[in-house]
């Protein structure tokens, strides 16, 4: 019937209406972000519209964060994002899985509080200061990121990772250090007043 309409003559109005509606919901970015776990409102901080925040109460989310679009944020386990961290579009992070339950628990599952199902993984995740998460990324359950990493587009991440960490590819492993790539950086002349932590020149002369 709809797809009858639409075919016959009025669906050019059907059209137009259509994609005027989805001019006006494209994704935006939204600029600021109250962060409930702490209380505060944080300027800097931008979320894109269409990003899904699970449990909002358990995200803890600072000051100068870039969260893409088309991201999940699940908060169930908590999670900590702190400031200048910076996640690329249609990336995901869990802190919940349900892939042994589902199993031992079968028709039972939904019927018993997720606290209590056995199995039943529930990890926080921690991301460190400007760290860079590439698009496409997951971050599972019970990850901890240090700060001024990257980690390649695409990666599956699980365990805990130290400050300055490359990580790339599925699962995600350590292929370098971003500070080897900062001191080229600071080799071919860039300005680093605004270095997201202090440094001494010397750092990079080695």
């Amino acid at each position: 019937m709809l797809r009858q309409i639409y075919l016959s003559p009025i669906g050019i109005v059907i059209s137009w209406f259509l994609n005027l509606f989805s001019f006006f919901h494209k994704p935006f970015m939204v600029y600021g972000f109250f962060n409930t776990v702490d209380g505060k409102f944080y300027k800097h901080t931008r979320i894109g519209s269409n990003v899904k925040l699970v449990d909002k109460n358990k995200i803890d989310i600072k000051n100068n964060v870039w969260v893409g679009y088309h991201c999940h944020l699940d908060g169930i386990g908590k999670i900590t994002i702190n400031e200048g961290v910076n996640i690329a579009s249609h990336s995901c992070i869990y802190t919940h899985s349900s892939q042994n339950s589902v199993r031992l628990l079968g028709k039972s599952f939904i019927e018993i509080p997720a606290e209590k199902r056995i199995g039943y993984v529930i990890e926080p995740v921690t991301i460190g200061e400007y760290t860079f998460i590439g698009t496409s990324c997951i971050i599972l359950p019970g990850t901890s990121i240090g700060k001024g990493c990257i980690v390649g587009a695409g990666s599956v991440v699980k365990g805990s990772f130290p400050d300055y960490s490359i990580l790339v590819g599925n699962p995600a492993k350590i292929v370098g250090d971003t500070r080897k790539v900062d001191k080229e950086l600071f080799d071919s002349g860039i300005d680093f007043k605004n270095y997201y932590r202090t440094y001494t020149p010397n750092e990079f002369s080695a």
